[in-house]
């Protein structure tokens, strides 16, 4: 019973962080600013869509680098999390502690947590291709458990990716003049959280011209929210 209420709060949850800390080279920093980035997601006021015109010079950055995706996959069938621990290797299940099993992979690498319901949640991968791959390594790994999986409704939720500006940023500046769509406490945490709308994601801006572009479905979603705020953030570059 205890196993079965805990699985009820599964995907919602699981979802809601998708592993920052896979982009972010420093883990802690996310337990900071969690609750900042989740307030974070909001709308855009109209004036942004003018400000986000790319450059007189045609300037758009350069291109990200993608750390992690998260993705989902539905097996179709309920699975006894108990039996896929004890008869995979690489699998660890702690019902006291987190609903779902959590299974790893090293080629490609990626980790799964699994759950009773049939839910799958791969993350890890740096490629859509791989992301793809090792979600179907996962499931069939689980099918020759005898269990009557499927693979249906496979679906990429997040990618993670990473670029550096080259240029330091004056961020008080930035979040003074475009406070109405970006947040911005140091002593919380050290980047500028800023929104977009179209593409919808959050960008992490940090003082050394890093930045984290997180909530893209795709590769061109990435580039687009690059190539948008790179301008603004050109003109905020340190003297």
């Amino acid at each position: 019973m205890a196993e079965q209420s805990n699985s009820q709060k599964e995907p919602s949850r699981v979802l809601a962080l998708p592993l920052l800390t896979q982009a972010l080279t420093q883990p802690p920093l996310l337990q900071t600013a969690s609750k900042t980035v989740s307030n974070a997601i909001g709308l855009v006021p109209p004036s942004f869509g003018p400000a986000l015109q790319p450059s007189v010079h045609g300037e758009t950055g350069p291109s990200p680098s993608i750390q992690n995706i998260v993705c989902t996959v539905d097996t179709s069938c309920k699975l006894d999390l108990k039996t896929i621990t004890f008869r995979t290797r690489n699998s660890e299940y702690n019902p006291s502690r987190f609903c779902g099993v959590t299974m790893r992979l090293r080629e490609p690498r990626a980790t799964a947590l699994v759950f009773s319901s049939g839910r799958i949640v791969v993350t890890g991968t740096k490629h859509e291709s791989s992301a793809l791959l090792a979600t179907r390594k996962f499931v069939r790994i689980i099918q020759k458990l005898d269990f009557p999986v499927r693979f249906k409704n496979f679906r990429i939720h997040n990618m993670v990716s990473t670029c550096d500006l080259r240029f330091p940023i004056k961020l008080e500046v930035l979040h003074h003049i475009h406070g109405q769509f970006s947040s911005y406490e140091p002593e919380l945490f050290p980047a500028l959280i800023y929104r977009m709308v179209l593409p919808r994601l959050v960008l992490l801006i940090f003082v050394n011209g890093k930045v984290v572009i997180t909530g893209a479905k795709s590769r061109e979603e990435t580039q687009e929210a690059l190539t948008n705020i790179y301008p603004i953030l050109r003109s905020f570059k340190k003297q």
